[in-house]
């Protein structure tokens, strides 16, 4: 687990930008292959309407399917861990469950409660309910998952602070997420406080093309040529 913390200045420019413009300054840096750090189209996020999400993974397996009874049930853990967690903070559940269709990780009671703590988001591998709730009673809570499931079921937190993967994407606890209405990704640490001037870079590169791509009676070549295309 990676304990070294950002400052809070780039955590702050990094939320300036949407995860599409994160991920393609990523590239620039070639430090990871370009179809990885991202989760699949299954993750949803909850709150589109939200600024982007930026925080550090506290990550957990847990099981709300099992039809006999776990005692303790680990949620009191969890309020223990995000309250010790560097801010601010991410909650992030990877179902071990045997039927993740019907799963449901938390719901607006949680949202507030982690909310309260200093946790800025949720990612749920699986589903969660009350969104309306959550809304209304956590805002600017901004939650991840893979739909809504009406019932809490018979939940299990098994353990924290293990590797995850959530709809495709490998998360280690601590790490750096990055996440808006667009998806959700993980921000390789060695070059956030680098990241937020080459997001910048690729919107200036970016904004000519837009313009000239906008202009009347361009002819496909024309186009071609715009976008680079060979």
């Amino acid at each position: 687990m990676t304990t070294d913390k950002i400052s809070p200045e780039v955590i702050e420019a990094l939320k300036e930008f949407d995860s599409p413009t994160i991920m393609n300054a990523i590239e620039k840096f070639a430090v990871r292959h370009r179809i990885k750090g991202y989760a699949g189209l299954d993750l949803k996020c909850l709150f589109p309407q939200y600024p982007p999400m930026v925080g550090y993974a506290v990550t957990a397996i847990s099981d709300t399917t099992c039809p006999d009874p776990v005692k303790p049930d680990g949620f009191d853990e969890l309020l223990d861990r995000i309250a010790e967690a560097p801010k601010p903070c991410v909650y992030v559940v990877q179902n071990v469950g045997h039927d993740r269709s019907r799963s449901c990780f938390g719901g607006d009671m949680t949202a507030t409660a982690l909310q309260y703590l200093g946790a800025v988001g949720f990612v749920a591998d699986g589903g969660i309910r009350d969104c309306r709730g959550i809304g209304e009673n956590a805002p600017g809570f901004q939650v991840f998952s893979s739909g809504l499931v009406v019932s809490h079921g018979q939940g299990a937190i098994l353990d924290f602070n293990v590797t995850v993967n959530v709809c495709g994407l490998t998360i280690e606890p601590g790490d750096l997420l990055h996440g808006d209405e667009n998806g959700l990704l993980t921000v390789p640490r060695e070059i956030a406080a680098e990241l937020p001037e080459k997001a910048q870079e690729v919107c200036a590169l970016e904004k000519p093309l837009f313009e000239a791509l906008k202009k009347p009676g361009m002819s496909v070549d024309e186009i071609k040529k715009v976008l680079n295309v060979h």
